[in-house]
């Protein structure tokens, strides 16, 4: 049976850590002297509906099961970004509900795209509920829960398996809230870093902060407009966040062992770290070629800075620019659509198809080849030392054809809304490539130089959608649209 009074309980619990967002949202505006209507009413709403949720819940069962956990994730994103509309419609800085609501997804689920075409005049506060949104949506709702609220005893690891990512999990604590805060810790860590970082090479406090939030989540949400190279000029700024956009996308348990243990050697020895590495400097390499090559104005130095903060941005599915990429030599667009679909690392804040699951699909190949030479050859599926079960091979399949059937179905609806600026086939695709592996910019007229402001309601509801099954990595969602899902038994 699903336990729907704790399912409510957890929810309204949820919701009180929305209304600290919104309390801590509601001091910057304080303090830029803003008016803080728009957050004090998200607030008393936040607050109210927690509370009604904690009176459904009051005599519920603390037993969490794995479909309550499933519930639970996916509500939760889609609460959130409603409630996190509310401040965008108050201050109207966006001319719909449906922009409101692709707004919030955006940030809730780090994917970074935006319909507000002038940053810059946003308020203060507005720029910073952009911000918080993102940091906060990328470790996750349900990994913060666990590690501030260790009360939910046996369900804790329900919703552990729920909201996580990648196909393997790592152990580093029996005790999964005793885990969650570690690796918040690292989190947390990367993000100060990053702020001490910026500030050092020049960047003002507000856009340091604002930016490491973001680059720590691997969002993009940006504090203005324009692209990295134009509004600081600063290589050194470029380097710095193209760094911590590769740390964030490396997984977050290998970087608690390495920093915090001194476990080096487990570091280097990762086999998805090693394909995440080779992804990205082989295409770091090809791109700065032929940048250098093809482009007269770029010397070797802007080739490799401005290859290496795309491919990272893409990759780690950020979505920050320093250059408009879409106007790169177009036999690099196949490289750039490649690693938008490739993603980072299992266990870090990106989105993506991750390096995890390429690494098992090319050892399962592998050993298919061996097979059609060696029908009676017993050969298990390794990953380094650790042999891959036949049930992770068989959810990786299940996985591939959940994506790329999301990917054509949400291009088919795309261009039942008549999406189209340049080629309509191939925006409809770039948008859906974008919003279900959570990278914000797409290609050709929907890349970094514009908003997706002109996308039709439909449409942008569609991309949020897209957004959240892509941020839970699909099966959370479609499992909830299964007959067996409701049975009582």
């Amino acid at each position: 049976m699903i336990n729907w009074r704790q399912i409510i309980k957890v929810l309204g619990l949820l919701l009180f850590i929305e209304a600290g967002q919104l309390l801590i949202t509601m001091l910057v505006a304080l303090f830029y002297k803003e008016d803080v209507m728009p957050f004090v009413w998200p607030i008393l709403a936040a607050i109210a509906i927690g509370g009604i949720a904690q009176l459904i819940g009051s005599n519920a069962s603390k037993s969490i099961g794995r479909r309550d956990g499933y519930i639970i994730v996916s509500l939760a994103w889609l609460i959130f970004s409603l409630i996190g509309t509310l401040p965008f419609m108050f201050t109207r800085s966006v001319p719909d509900f449906a922009s409101a609501f692709f707004e919030a997804m955006s940030g809730f689920t780090s994917t970074g795209a935006t319909i507000i075409d002038d940053i810059d005049s946003l308020p203060r506060s507005i720029i910073f509920w952009r911000s918080m949104t993102q940091w906060i949506g990328g470790i996750g709702i349900i990994f913060f829960t666990l590690a501030v609220l260790p009360a939910f005893g046996v369900g804790e690891v329900k919703l552990f398996a729920a909201e996580s990512t990648g196909p393997l999990h790592d152990k580093i604590h029996p005790r999964i809230s005793i885990a969650v805060k570690w690796i918040g810790m690292v989190y947390v860590t990367l993000t100060v870093l990053c702020i001490i970082a910026l500030i050092i090479c020049g960047m003002s406090i507000f856009d340091s902060i604002n930016i490491s939030m973001t680059t720590t989540a691997t969002g993009g949400f940006s504090p203005h407009s324009a692209f990295f190279s134009d509004q600081w000029q600063s290589p050194a700024i470029e380097y710095v966040v193209t760094a911590f956009m590769f740390l964030s996308g490396v997984n977050y348990t290998l970087l608690y062992f390495t920093v915090l243990k001194g476990r080096f050697r487990r570091f280097f020895s990762n086999p998805e770290l090693r394909y995440y590495i080779t992804i990205v400097a082989f295409t770091v390499v090809v791109c700065t070629v032929f940048m250098t090559l093809y482009s007269p104005d770029h010397d070797l130095e802007r080739s490799f800075r401005e290859s290496a903060f795309t491919i990272i941005s893409l990759q780690t599915t950020t979505g920050y620019a320093n250059c408009d990429y879409t106007l790169w030599p177009a036999i690099l667009m196949p490289f750039l659509m490649f690693v938008m679909f490739a993603g980072a690392c299992s266990g870090s804040t990106s989105g993506g198809f991750k390096c995890i699951r390429w690494a098992i699909l090319w050892e399962v190949l592998h050993n298919e080849f061996i097979r059609i030479l060696h029908p009676r050859a017993v050969v298990p599926v390794r990953l380094g030392n650790e042999v891959i079960p036949s049930s992770v091979q068989k959810t990786l399949l299940a996985f591939v054809t959940l994506f790329v059937g999301s990917l054509f179905l949400g291009t088919f609806l795309l261009l039942l809304c008549n999406v189209q600026q340049t080629t309509q086939y191939s925006e409809a695709f770039s948008l859906s490539l974008s919003s279900l592996s959570n990278v914000g910019p797409g290609m050709y007229y929907y890349g970094p130089a514009h908003s997706w402001a002109v996308l039709a309601p439909a449409a942008k509801v569609i991309c949020s959608f897209l957004m959240l099954i892509g941020r839970l990595e699909i099966f959370p969602i479609m499992v909830l649209f299964t007959h067996s899902f409701w049975k009582k038994e």
